[in-house]
């Protein structure tokens, strides 16, 4: 057959790309277009996204695509992080600045939600684990500072939605990313409007939801005169790059609940796929949180704080002079002596601290361990506190899925860290099947080659990336001693 090209937008936290979806019929191989540099901006004391300057990068990107293959390509679809959202008004205006989820508006929003209506209530009816950077509580410190604005809000798009508006001028949410935020009723799929009005938010502004795979229209023709894209469609893949890496996950098992994928980067997503969300009085108890998926499917997995708390040590030695690359840092974990301090990485402390080695001190001061000083040492502690946090989620989905998980998947950046695989590998006692790197990108792909008819079901999707990707296997080591070091970090409770 003759090859066909579709293009995938994948906005991350540092970065955002655009990448091309070469098709020949059997295999997908990927090119990137265009890369870009991402992250907060600082406005006064609020901490924003700069939208507007990743839209012309974007379209940068696209018209380079458009430049290189032409009538080849067929669609484009975008995934981002989730909870994070646009408001528009009547005339499509932008109100206000979006706001990055580490903005510190909506810090003690958890304990002022619940003295109106109780967590388990709030579970019920969202099914979602509780951090305050969600797009609930995002809402509600909107309407505590400026309810205006909320007033004047037209329509809510999270930041693909508003991407995909941007290409086709459609408003629609997306499943997978709307059920992020903590405002989607996980059996009904659809908003839940009763929990809205128990806190007082308005929810006039709130789209239609649509599946993964829609077709949402064609580019508008300002767009593809200045891309070179006429007729190329916009297609919504799993929108929350984690739902799109998840259908990426090359597993032969799909329909079943004996594996579990970390999708890992700047933040570890661990999970299982299932097909009812868990909602059990455990399942609330264990702080654990159902997003959507591909074809029915939910996502039942925990946000762990991933790669964060390194890239930001990272961040603090280039401004002290010790600039290293990650590479490098591995080997300086390496040579630290192993379990010797370790941090809960979801504690609040660690969401934006100014200087991140000192929060882990102080964290390991206030718990009475041993202080990590040196660099290595310092990224030791967060290397192998994930993979505590990893076996410590394992447990927690085996017991509310009832099935023993007998692999992990890890895809994703972080699935190129050697030291970190086998840490996870030893701390859980699993073999980790690590790759590949692009499975956001490929998910979002084969679900518009899916859309487009030329594969079919899930199963097929991911027998495609067994064929395009190969993985990395790490056993674990049976003689590892992690059952002390679980001992001490079971003593290490989330918030709430």
């Amino acid at each position: 057959m003759a090859e066909k090209v579709y293009l995938a937008v994948d906005l991350g936290a540092e970065s955002g790309r655009v990448i091309a979806g070469l098709w020949n019929g059997r295999r997908l191989r990927l090119e990137e277009v265009h890369r870009f540099a991402n992250g907060g901006v600082y406005l006064g004391e609020t901490f924003r996204w700069d939208v507007l300057r990743l839209w012309s990068e974007i379209q940068n990107g696209l018209a380079l695509a458009g430049k290189k293959f032409g009538k080849k390509i067929v669609s484009v679809g975008a995934d981002t992080w989730g909870v994070d959202f646009v408001l528009l008004n009547k005339q499509d205006e932008m109100l206000g600045q979006p706001y990055h989820y580490r903005d510190a508006r909506t810090r003690g929003a958890l304990e002022r939600t619940f003295k109106k209506v109780p967590r388990a209530e709030i579970f019920a009816q969202t099914g979602l684990q509780f951090m305050e950077l969600n797009s609930l509580y995002q809402l509600l410190a909107w309407e505590k500072k400026s309810p205006e604005i909320l007033d004047a809000a037209d329509t809510l798009l999270f930041m693909p939605d508003f991407l995909h508006w941007a290409m086709c001028g459609v408003k629609r949410a997306e499943f997978t990313i709307a059920s992020t935020s903590q405002l989607v009723h996980p059996l009904k799929r659809d908003w839940s409007r009763p929990l809205l009005k128990k806190l007082g938010l308005p929810a006039h502004f709130l789209p239609k939801i649509v599946p993964p795979g829609t077709t949402l229209g064609k580019f508008r023709r300002s767009l593809a005169e200045r891309t070179g894209l006429a007729g190329v469609k916009v297609v919504a893949p799993p929108s929350h790059d984690t739902a799109s890496a998840v259908a990426g996950v090359p597993t032969a098992n799909t329909g079943k609940a004996n594996w579990a994928y970390i999708s890992s980067g700047t933040w570890s997503l661990m999970g299982v796929e299932v097909q009812t969300a868990a909602l059990s009085p455990r399942a609330l108890e264990l702080n654990m949180t159902n997003e959507g998926g591909i074809d029915g499917t939910y996502r039942l997995l925990k946000n762990i704080m991933g790669l964060w708390l390194v890239q930001q040590c990272k961040k603090s030695f280039d401004l002290a002079g010790r600039k290293y690359d990650y590479a490098q840092l591995v080997k300086l974990a390496m040579a630290a002596k192993p379990l010797r301090s370790l941090v809960n990485l979801n504690d609040p402390r660690f969401l934006n601290p100014p200087d991140m080695p000192k929060a882990i001190q102080e964290f390991c001061r206030k718990t009475k361990q041993l202080v990590p000083k040196t660099d290595g040492e310092l990224v030791r502690c967060a290397y192998e506190s994930l993979a505590l946090k990893y076996r410590e989620t394992l447990e927690a989905l085996e017991a509310l899925t009832g099935e023993k998980i007998e692999v992990i998947h890890i895809v994703g950046g972080g699935s190129l860290n050697k030291l970190l695989n086998q840490f996870t590998a030893d701390a859980c006692q699993r073999p980790v099947l690590a790759g590949p790197v692009e499975a956001t990108a490929l998910g979002n792909l084969l679900t518009q080659i899916r859309a487009d008819g030329e594969v079919g079901s899930l199963a097929e999707m991911r027998e495609v990336v067994r064929r395009s990707t190969a993985v990395e296997t790490f056993q674990p080591d049976v003689k590892s001693n992690w059952d002390r070091a679980a001992q001490i970090f079971a003593h290490f409770k989330d918030q709430p």
